[in-house]
């Protein structure tokens, strides 16, 4: 006969059934890569704007912010006029494209990181009080949650930069703000099917406190879709990040981001295309490999999906 404490510890769910072994996922994610060349792409793709952020003092050939004006909008080396010192050409400054792309990386990663885990703290944390306790509780999380995605996503990050100004660390807080809404109504759903399972009825019943089922019990059983939502977010956070500094509401001129060099390069495009089309390219591979390596994420821990 099974007893309160066999049922607490009944195996966990996953998006939509038991938890795979750790070895069980790992066999599964390098089958699923094996197969899946573009995830795999993706992957190769990332780690090397991770590499490149954490070596960009090494890796750039120039100081990116240092300005020779008899340089200014040269073209990459292989083109006409080019120099092999400026391998991507330069700005409308005389500033290194390459080096600025490089510096670039570490703004986009750091915006892409924090916001997701900002975003996905506030909104995990929002979701299971949602979702275990309903009632008003639950009407007003999703009644926020309902205000929030009336308003346009942009327009909403707008005005609350314009209010606070621009800077690394006001982007930040308003693109983990703004980003909740995603992760907060996925956790309450799946919070809404766990709570009524034998193996968290069986915790009440031990006299395990509501803290404690929640991040004992029931929190394991969303991490997966979290991860995925992670990976899938990350990406638009790093546009997000670029749109606003685009449109001068990101990061400051002086700190060299992807973002301000699409804005430095808007009205050079028809004749010096190489300033804006270096960073466009670096921010779309990094979005893309972002989003190959959330969808191999999602197929791995997905037990639902056929192998």
């Amino acid at each position: 006969m099974e007893t309160m404490k066999d049922l607490v510890g009944e195996p966990t769910l996953g998006m939509a059934g038991p938890v795979s072994e750790p070895g069980a996922l790992w066999r599964r994610g390098w089958r699923n890569l094996r197969r899946n060349k573009a995830a795999l792409l993706g992957l190769v793709i990332l780690a090397g704007v991770v590499l490149t952020a954490l070596l960009a003092s090494h890796l750039a050939p120039a100081d990116p912010n240092h300005q020779e004006l008899a340089l200014r909008l040269l073209p990459p080396a292989w083109a006409t006029g080019g120099k092999a010192t400026h391998s991507l050409g330069t700005d409308q400054l005389g500033r290194d494209i390459l080096s600025r792309i490089i510096y670039g990386s570490r703004i986009s990663l750091l915006v892409g990181v924090t916001t997701v885990a900002v975003a996905g703290a506030l909104g995990t944390f929002l979701g299971l009080l949602s979702g275990y306790y309903g009632g008003w509780v639950d009407d007003v999380i999703m009644r926020l949650a309902d205000i929030q995605l009336a308003f346009p996503f942009v327009l909403l990050a707008l005005a609350v930069m314009a209010v606070l100004g621009p800077g690394l660390k006001n982007i930040i807080i308003v693109l983990g703000i703004t980003g909740w809404v995603e992760y907060g109504r996925v956790v309450r759903a799946e919070v809404l099917s766990l709570r009524s399972r034998d193996f968290v009825e069986a915790a009440r019943a031990i006299g395990d406190r509501d803290a404690v089922i929640l991040g004992r019990h029931v929190l394991p059983n969303v991490a997966t879709s979290l991860i995925v939502i992670a990976t899938l977010q990350m990406g638009r956070m790093i546009i997000s990040e670029s749109a606003l500094t685009f449109l001068g509401l990101g990061i400051e001129p002086t700190i060299p981001t992807w973002g301000g060099m699409l804005n430095d390069g808007r009205n050079y495009m028809n004749n010096q295309w190489w300033v804006s089309t270096f960073p466009g390219l670096a921010l779309l591979l990094t979005v893309l490999a972002s989003n190959l390596v959330g969808d191999w994420l999602r197929d791995t821990l997905d037990p639902t999906l056929k192998e």
